[in-house]
């Protein structure tokens, strides 16, 4: 072989080679989630030490049925939106609320995957049952949150101020101590607080906002593989029975049906007709001759 043909060959093994480590790469890249530490029953520490919930179970199911490999890190809401935002982490799952305010500060959302409401929380025996009734009081709050959101746009309204918490917990001991009045919160992770924590407080009727999904996120563009096996297992986790599966495990039978038929609800979207100049000119026509 003569040098000009051996150096061909040495040049094609190892841009073969080059080709072979960079897939093999991208087939063992482990995306890294990042995830709240306390905020049951979505995320958190069981008796056994193990972390667990309804989102550590979605994504297991997840990325099982993808094939994805991931490491989940319990960094807390707001150092886990901080390590996303900064490259940390690619994606984001702790129970976050699709909003408007979030797309456009650069959150990109998968589908929902829960619907919530946030509800006022109280002292147990509390008089308080209405929003009129925290006229001059404190309302706690987590940062960041939908929960806050809901109490900041009602606070002028109704006259309460607000006080801000880095985590959930704290924030409750804060009603619990006196020092607030009420606190809000995510309904479900706020029933399953107070029955499995055996909590003093107690959720009022009629003090919860209309509600709206959670989503996984990631906010870098380049993440989008991530969020896009995202939404394909959980339409199929979805279809053949993992969801409810996961759901009941933890808010029971009637809540995982609830939260499928949400679903099934959504996915009906009447569609508008695409107007034609066609269409148009028919229309008018027929106005026209209706008018005769």
């Amino acid at each position: 072989m003569n040098k000009k043909a051996l150096a061909v060959t040495l040049c094609a093994a190892m841009t073969a080679s080059v080709l072979m480590s960079t897939t093999a790469f991208a087939e063992e890249k482990t995306w890294v989630v990042a995830t709240d530490t306390v905020f049951k029953p979505f995320e958190y520490t069981n008796a056994d030490n193990e972390f667990v919930g309804i989102d550590v179970d979605i994504l297991a199911a997840v990325a099982e049925d993808q094939g994805f490999t991931y490491e989940l890190q319990s960094l807390g809401w707001d150092s886990g939106v901080a390590a996303v935002q900064a490259g940390q982490a690619d994606a984001l799952i702790a129970g976050a609320t699709i909003k408007q305010e979030r797309i456009d500060s650069g959150w990109i959302f998968s589908d929902g995957y829960y619907n919530a409401t946030q509800t006022f929380v109280v002292a147990e025996g509390s008089d308080i049952a209405s929003f009129e009734d925290l006229e001059g009081k404190n309302v706690a709050v987590k940062n960041g949150t939908a929960g806050a959101d809901f109490a900041n746009s009602l606070k002028d309204e109704y006259g309460f101020t607000v006080t801000t918490f880095e985590d959930s917990p704290t924030m409750y001991q804060d009603v619990l101590l006196g020092n607030s009045a009420a606190c809000v919160e995510d309904t479900p992770i706020m029933a399953a607080s107070i029955q499995d924590g055996d909590l003093a407080l107690q959720i009022p009727e009629g003090m919860e906002s209309e509600g709206a999904p959670y989503g996984f996120a990631i906010m870098d563009e380049k993440n989008q593989e991530l969020l896009d096996m995202f939404n394909a297992g959980l339409q199929n986790i979805i279809a053949d029975g993992t969801y409810e599966e996961i759901i009941a495990k933890y808010l029971g039978e009637d809540a995982a049906k609830s939260a499928v038929a949400a679903f099934s609800a959504s996915g009906v979207q009447e569609v508008e007709p695409v107007e034609t100049e066609a269409a148009e000119v028919e229309e008018a026509e027929t106005e026209e001759t209706a008018a005769e």
